[in-house]
């Protein structure tokens, strides 16, 4: 077995898993809670300690160094079997052996599969480093032996909603609070909270991030790191199980009879996976000049104080930073090059042709940034082959043609042969959205100069503008920075020669008309999607309605108009971009959001979605942001 001697922070010895309970029962602030509450309640403090004794029972890690080998050994066989390399960048892990010593430490990985967690213990254990303690979402307990395996190697369980139990809150803070505090071990969280299944990075979560800010705040700690770590796929575990998913079919319930069905992956290849470990973020260094810790002093540390409106945009911005770093640190495979080129030529593309715009494409994305994994140098064909040998479940070569490998099409009702295409193209969606993340401002400017009445910048921008703001959910922008994005977007789009811009105008070149035609279409999906979620809603819905209700209801509609051939747009079929519509008309005030007491429920005005959907279709023209100066 392996030595496994970790460096830790400031020379500590760890910290006993029962010793940090303990800690955390009797703090000031756990206490003062508990004493609330049973103030409020009536009830002795003695039940309501007793409940959180159970929450922090039910919530706690228990590392322990035998489990952690056991579980490496078994990881160290399945990645073998499952992973053709794992590469990641040494400087990186120099780096975070550094900061460890230094500073708590957070970890902030992307989240694309179940992988994202193993492997990255898995990698800091085999570079002796302290074993970070993991948020894990409660349905892992499901998992009778792995859930107990997981707690045993550092995982600690919260639930997917705290509601208004603000026992559950306390101690869960605290918790988290005090691991940070001790330093003994990184604290690793996924900003996204959940697995991206379409490999788009998801709007941030604050909780957990505004958690471990808080000791820096009150100056329990000097400083606190914070550690983006990009994780990327050239195969993904679950992409079949996204597609499923994103159609309505039921995610499966996390169980060891599952994991155990799954073996049979086991025999299949996934690639390669990229790790990147990026620069340590200083905490203090971000609120330096932008946040006021004095009001903290003010109040008794143990008093729960709601964060005031500067505190909480901080944690925002932070939190967009993070996903932004983590993009920018994303590895591509020839692949993805390969996804977007298919799904812009269905049903089939001459394979030559393909390899063509394949080099063409792989041209323009590292003009654009992105950081292309070219295997070996290998000559174009080979890098096309290779990609379509390992996704030969998606796509393959047929009559010197790539075409979609939707098996089953040909046969059984209408209603089947939408469901099986759909899936195909799902599963495709999924690695071309890893390329949408260094496209989208670039590809936002060449929709917008399609959309607006004329070539003025103006008209453009507020045609940009517009689409930053319904797109906001589907694509990661900082906030409050639309038209320094504009200006990213007609640079790159100059750089690559697909524009020319003058003091008053922006107007595609003869040259570069090839380039905004095909960033056009790489967005179409979502511009003709959109339009189908919208339209249904200022048809169908006259009345209240829930998440429940619309999900459904929205799929239908789609699918009959893919029964009859009246569109294309099989990704409108996603639950994803359905829930991302949804929330955009919330945000853009056309639908009306209510809190019940069974839960959400949503109101549509019928006249302001239509008045979106115009704009989409450019019938009327685009409202001008307030102050664009351009």
């Amino acid at each position: 077995m392996k030595c496994y001697t970790p460096v830790i922070y400031k020379g500590l010895s760890p910290c006993k898993p029962n010793a940090i309970k303990s800690a955390v029962l009797h703090s000031e602030q756990v206490q003062y809670v508990i004493k609330q509450l049973a103030k409020e309640m009536g009830e002795s403090p003695d039940i309501i300690q007793e409940e959180a004794t159970e929450i922090l029972d039910e919530m706690g890690h228990r590392m322990q160094l035998g489990a952690v080998r056991f579980f490496a050994f078994t990881l160290s066989k399945i990645f073998k079997q499952l992973f053709q390399r794992v590469c990641v960048n040494e400087e990186g892990m120099q780096r975070l052996q550094h900061a460890i010593q230094e500073h708590p430490v957070v970890l902030l990985p992307s989240h694309r599969s179940y992988v994202d967690f193993l492997m990255l213990s898995y990698l800091l254990y085999t570079y002796d480093l302290a074993l970070p303690v993991i948020a894990a979402g409660i349905d892992f307990l499901g998992m009778k032996i792995v859930g107990e395996l997981l707690r045993r190697a550092g995982a600690f369980f919260m639930r997917r909603s705290f509601g208004g139990n603000r026992l559950y809150w306390a101690v869960f803070a605290e918790y988290v609070k005090t691991m940070l505090r001790s330093g003994y071990a990184p604290i690793e969280f996924f900003l996204e909270g959940t697995r991206s299944r379409t490999a788009k990075t998801l709007t941030p979560k604050f909780g957990l991030l505004s958690i471990v800010m808080e000791p820096f705040f009150k100056r329990e700690v000097f400083d606190t790191y914070l550690v983006p770590i990009s994780i990327s796929y050239e195969r993904i575990l679950e992409e079949s199980l996204y597609a499923y998913e994103l159609l309505g079919v039921p995610k499966p319930k996390e169980s060891t009879s599952g994991l155990l069905k799954a073996r049979r992956i086991l025999s299949d290849n996934f690639g390669t996976i990229h790790i990147y470990v990026g620069q340590p973020v200083s905490l203090r260094t971000l609120a330096s000049g932008r946040i006021n810790r004095c009001p903290y002093n003010l109040v008794p540390r143990h008093l729960p104080q709601k964060p005031s409106e500067d505190i909480q945009e901080f944690v925002s911005d932070v939190a967009y930073k993070m996903e932004l770093l983590q993009i920018e640190n994303m590895v591509l495979s020839p692949w993805v090059l390969v996804a977007a080129v298919l799904l812009q030529n269905l049903p089939a593309v001459e394979f030559e042709l393909l390899i063509e715009k394949t080099l063409w494409l792989k041209g323009l994305t590292q003009t654009f940034g992105g950081f292309i994994e070219w295997p070996d140098n290998l000559c174009a064909k080979k890098a096309v082959l290779s990609g379509l040998t390992l996704h030969s479940n998606i796509a393959g070569l047929v009559d010197g043609h790539v075409v979609l490998n939707d098996k089953g099409v040909e046969d059984g009702a209408v209603g089947e042969i939408v469901f099986r295409h759909a899936l195909a193209v799902l599963m495709c969606a999924t690695y071309r959205n890893q390329l949408l993340n260094v496209f989208v401002r670039p590809a936002l400017v060449a929709v917008a100069l399609q959309m607006a009445p004329s070539f003025r910048k103006e008209e453009v921008y507020s045609c940009f503008n517009f689409l930053r703001d319904v797109f906001s959910n589907e694509f990661i922008f900082f906030p409050g920075i639309s038209l320094k994005d504009f200006e990213e977007g007609c640079f790159l789009l100059t750089k690559c020669d697909a524009i020319q811009t003058s003091q008053q105008e922006i107007y595609p070149t003869d040259k570069g008309s090839g380039t905004v035609s095909f960033l056009s279409a790489m967005f179409r999906p979502f511009v003709e999607g959109y339009q189908l979620i919208f339209r249904y809603l200022s048809k169908e819905m006259k009345e209240a309605f829930t998440e429940k209700q619309f999900i459904p209801g929205v799929r239908n509609f789609v699918f009959q108009l893919l029964e009859k051939g009246s569109t294309q747009c099989y990704e409108a079929l996603s639950s994803d971009m359905q829930k991302n519509a949804l929330s955009a008309l919330v945000q853009l005030g056309a639908v009306k959001k209510k809190k019940m007491p069974s839960g959400f429920t949503y109101n549509v005005n019928q006249e302001a979605v239509s008045k979106i959907l115009d704009m989409f279709d450019a019938r009327i023209p685009v409202q001008k942001p307030v102050a664009a100066r351009l």
